[in-house]
């Protein structure tokens, strides 16, 4: 941690200069910390530095919106969600605007909407004619690099389709693009966790419980924050299946 914080302490110093790699590295380092709040605060708060000095740095922007993200997607409260879901959502505009030939920008893009749709309700966020501006940004970066991140990009189209209201709703094509992402990426707990919630509502219990049993048998190791927030998570997905199963 030491070598980490005097790169950060470097890079907050010299400013109007880009991130040098190994600054990149430094900040990489701590995202994977990003399970404990004082991490995130004090990657936040570089990030922010560091953007003020140089402003439509590619590397910045789009770590940024991964941080911004990452905050919306554990929010609780709808009005923190909506607020973390429109900064990440501006903060990958602005990243795709620097590099639009790379995923990054356009999927924490995509993925900010989506947050924010949460939060707002997808009803609303369909009035706001928030559909077409996901589905720009998200096909985009299914295009560049659709097994980005563990297959981030097929898993948020596939939760798309289950969130959309009928008649929009497509639970067999969900279901299609979790499959897709667990055949590259069979530890993908999100994946599992987003499968169980799809077969649960296509009334597949079983197959749900199945798939729901995957999360918590998996290893973390791939991204331990994430995969720690993915357990949590399902305790109450599992709940629902447990449910219907009696």
């Amino acid at each position: 941690m030491r070598s980490i914080a005097l790169a950060l302490v470097l890079l907050m110093a010299l400013p109007g200069l880009a991130a040098t790699p190994e600054e990149l590295s430094a900040m990489d380092a701590l995202y994977a910390k990003r399970a404990e709040g004082a991490v995130v605060k004090q990657l936040g708060e570089t990030l922010n530095k560091a953007l003020q000095a140089a402003p439509e740095d590619f590397e910045l922007l789009w770590r940024s919106a991964r941080l911004l993200q990452w905050q919306a997607d554990g929010a609780a409260d709808s009005k923190v969600k909506k607020s973390f879901g429109k900064q990440a959502w501006e903060m990958g505009d602005r990243a795709r605007k620097a590099a639009p030939g790379r995923v990054e920008g356009h999927y924490f893009s995509a993925a900010g909407i989506g947050s924010y749709s949460q939060a707002v309700g997808i009803l609303t966020a369909l009035g706001e004619g928030l559909e077409g501006k996901y589905n720009e940004r998200l096909d985009t970066a299914i295009k560049l690099d659709p097994q980005y991140d563990f297959g981030a990009p097929l898993l948020i189209k596939g939760r798309y389709y289950y969130e959309l209201p009928w008649p929009k709703r497509d639970l067999k094509k969900s279901a299609a693009l979790y499959q897709k992402v667990l055949a590259a990426h069979p530890g993908n707990l999100r994946a599992w966790m987003f499968l169980a919630d799809t077969l649960l509502a296509q009334g597949e219990e079983k197959q749900a419980h199945e798939a729901i049993l995957k999360v918590f048998q998996g290893s973390v190791a791939y991204d331990p924050a994430e995969g720690q927030r993915v357990q949590a998570q399902a305790k109450e997905v599992r709940a629902r299946i447990e449910e219907k199963l009696k």
